[in-house]
This record gives structure tokens, C-alpha cells and sequence, in this order.
């Protein structure tokens, strides 16, 4: 498929919000360990699981999650699975919860891209609602709050919408293909074991203190 642009690498997108609890969990982490280790020395590592678990669980659920944007698909890295909408399913970019990509056959919904409380919402200004792709406009121009441009759901559907209209405006999509491509979804399992094999040592630590 050619580009509708010329940016050759993928367009990858992550919440703002996601990077300072990330920073935090690992922060917290590191604080706790340290006391450990001044407290008790080295073996104060041993009784450390709950912050392990603290810091790997900051990674999966708030650094990894992802929206990738390319020329072939949209790709939503949840922290479970990743799943990935061809260019051709898509059918409609809703934020009314969170960016969501809805397909004839379902509706995917992106953990890096949440709709704006009510803060964010207040926050929004008129360039946050101008210049929007056609799409992302309801009857007399209206949006949702999440798709004003300054939130993580609306910014990252500018990004969706903004692709998706090349492609459709440079006759790039086989629109007969809607109901027959499929989406492909990939579980995390190494993720998913890391993460079970942490409560199970968190809970066994417990048991035995």
C-alpha cells in the first residue's frame, strides 16, 4: 500500500499521564529499596516483592500501553493484548469513553488513549476544537469532550482520523473489504506470567511474615 504521507515509521502514541505514574510507581520503588537494604541490609531484598510488583505493574499498565499508527493498520498495545484494525474494518473513531475503533464485527478500545474527566474537560479551548478532521464533528459541529485535542483520547484520534482520511482521500482502502478484513488480536502471555508469577510471590511472602 502506499503512503499517504512521508513519514516512513510508524506514528506511536502514549498518554502524557501514563509517563509520570509510570515515573512515580518507579521512583516509589527505588525509595522503598533502598530503605530496605539500609534497614536490613542485603537481605532486605528479600522481602522486597511488593515493590518489585509495584514497579513492574507502574510499566505494564502505564508506560507500555500504546496506540501505533501505520499505513496498514491501528494498533492499540493494551496491557493484556494488543489488538490490530486494519485500515479497511474501520468503520467509525468514537471517544466517548476512551478512543475506541469500531469495526462491523466489534469495538476495540485503547487503554492509553482515556476520555478527559471533568478537569480536562474544563481545560479545553477553542483551538482544541478547531481543525479536526471531518469525521470527529456530529450534527452542527459538535464533539465529545473526547475529542478535544488537548486530552489523550481526542489527541489521539486526531492521529486515527488524520490517517485514515488520506487514505480514504488518496483511494487507498478497498471499502468492499469492510465486513471481510479481519482484526487480529495477540495476547501478552509473557507479560500476563510475569505479572502472575508477582502476585503469587507477593501472596506467599505475606503468608509466611
Amino acid at each position: 500500500m502506499s503512503s499517504p504521507s512521508d513519514a516512513a515509521s510508524p506514528i506511536v502514541f502514549k498518554p502524557r499521564f501514563g509517563k509520570w505514574f509510570a515515573g512515580l510507581t518507579w521512583v516509589l520503588a527505588a525509595i522503598g529499596m533502598v530503605l530496605s537494604v539500609v534497614g536490613d541490609g542485603v537481605m532486605g531484598l528479600v522481602s522486597a516483592w511488593p515493590l518489585v510488583a509495584l514497579a513492574y505493574f507502574g510499566w505494564l499498565l502505564f508506560w507500555y500501553p500504546s496506540v501505533v499508527i501505520d499505513d496498514d493498520a491501528v494498533t492499540l498495545n493494551n496491557p493484556v493484548r494488543s489488538v490490530s484494525v486494519p485500515w479497511a474494518a474501520l468503520i467509525h473513531v468514537d471517544t466517548k469513553f476512551a478512543l475506541t475503533l469500531v469495526t462491523v464485527r466489534g469495538s476495540h478500545t485503547a487503554w492509553a488513549a482515556p476520555a478527559p474527566g471533568v478537569w480536562g474537560t474544563h481545560r479545553g479551548k477553542p483551538e482544541h476544537v478547531q481543525g479536526l478532521p471531518e469525521s470527529s464533528y456530529g450534527p452542527a459541529q459538535s464533539i465529545r469532550p473526547g475529542d478535544l485535542k488537548n486530552t489523550d483520547s481526542g489527541a489521539a484520534a486526531f492521529l486515527v482520523r488524520t490517517h485514515w482520511a488520506a487514505l480514504i482521500d488518496g483511494n487507498l482502502l478497498d471499502v468492499d473489504a469492510t465486513e471481510t478484513t479481519a482484526v487480529a488480536t495477540r495476547f501478552h502471555w509473557i507479560a500476563i506470567g510475569c505479572a502472575a508469577v508477582l502476585i503469587a510471590a507477593n501472596v506467599i511472602a505475606f503468608s509466611m511474615s
